[in-house]
């Protein structure tokens, strides 16, 4: 049975990526579609085939045809939203960030176990055919033990400069508050957090940062680079920026007994190449399934997980770790200092 979905905002990124993927799944329905604006709620029912448009939310989590929602709000209503998901009984799935303070973050992981609903991340890099092959490989111990790990990614800006600010409806990307306290991180470095702890299975327990905002002058980022202590002993580079002309997209990890790098798989799209060389493995994998499959994958695996009775892939509990690392972002890239974390448990 088709799971039936309501999103949460009209905006870009719903319009572009998560209807049409919903829409691209045989599982998966489009019900409705909630903005403030009904007019731009009624234009977007109209494009994607949603069977309902609202302007009041109470009122969209009435219907008994949504099962789940995406909330794709603005960061700081992530948890308000979210929470108020739960108590309607739906399944929520959440754009990242999570939420934009620690306190949010355990208050949605909990609101959502009290309620007796599954929470899920739309860490999409996650379903990846060639970053699930990096887990694999370090699961396995093809590569020995990873000393060493880099992941970089971002858009390419040859011959473009500096993205403009936003304005309208996305000016809210400008709003330290709203975004909360990061850009380039909030925005793609904590799909590449999530990452690195997904293919390593490990925990980030101290943070150095250094990034060109973060002050009182320039309180949002453009770059940032993280140096990362992970609790099984690896050490890892992250690098996400809005101003690097060639940006990579990749990730490698070096271990002991071999290496295993990605060439611009760190996206949205299922695209790239995979090479594994160890000591009793070589093996070159190349991706060309499209832009959408990342997308209706995590929205396939999330029906899965709730028809199972199970967390998702990327769980509240993975949300909540990688709100930890960005707020230590923030505090590291601020103060210039190295910051430990203590993590939360729910």
């Amino acid at each position: 049975m088709a799971l039936g979905w309501g999103i949460i905002s009209a905006g870009a990124h719903p319009n572009n990526n998560i209807a049409p993927a919903i829409s691209s799944v045989d599982s998966e329905d489009l019900v409705a579609i909630y903005s403030r604006d009904q007019g731009r709620a009624d234009a977007f029912a109209e494009k994607h085939g949603a069977k309902a448009a609202y302007d009041d939310l109470d009122a969209m989590l009435a219907d008994p045809r949504v099962d789940a929602v995406f909330v794709a709000s603005p960061n700081s209503l992530h948890a308000k939203h979210g929470l108020k998901a739960a108590a309607a009984g739906k399944h929520v799935m959440m754009e990242k960030p999570m939420t934009t303070t620690l306190e949010d973050a355990v208050s949605l992981v909990q609101g959502c176990r009290d309620a007796g609903v599954r929470l899920g991340m739309a860490f999409m890099m996650r379903h990846h055919p060639g970053h699930v092959l990096a887990r694999e490989m370090v699961k396995q111990g093809t590569l020995g033990k990873i000393n060493l790990a880099h992941v970089q990614g971002g858009p390419g800006t040859r011959g473009q400069g500096p993205p403009p600010p936003r304005t309208g409806l996305q000016a809210w990307w400008e709003d330290p508050d709203q975004i909360g306290g990061a850009s380039v991180m909030m925005g793609i470095g904590v799909h590449l957090a999530d990452l690195l702890r997904f293919v390593l299975d490990q925990e980030v327990v101290e943070v150095s940062a250094m990034s060109d905002g973060q002050t009182d002058e320039h309180p949002l980022e453009q770059l940032t680079t993280l140096l990362l202590r992970f609790d099984g002993g690896t050490i890892a580079t992250l690098t996400c920026g809005r101003i690097i002309p060639d940006n990579r997209n990749d990730l490698v990890l070096y271990g002991i007994d071999g290496r295993l790098a990605t060439q611009r798989t760190v996206s949205a799209n299922v695209q790239g190449k995979v090479e594994v060389v160890s000591d009793t493995l070589n093996r070159t994998e190349v991706y060309t399934q499209g832009r959408l499959g990342n997308f209706s994958g995590q929205l396939v695996e999330f029906h899965q997980a709730v028809e199972a009775g199970r967390d998702p892939s990327a769980s509240g509990i993975d949300g909540l770790r990688v709100v930890e690392i960005t707020l230590a972002m923030i505090e590291s890239a601020r103060h210039g200092r190295t910051v430990k974390i203590q993590h939360q448990q729910v």
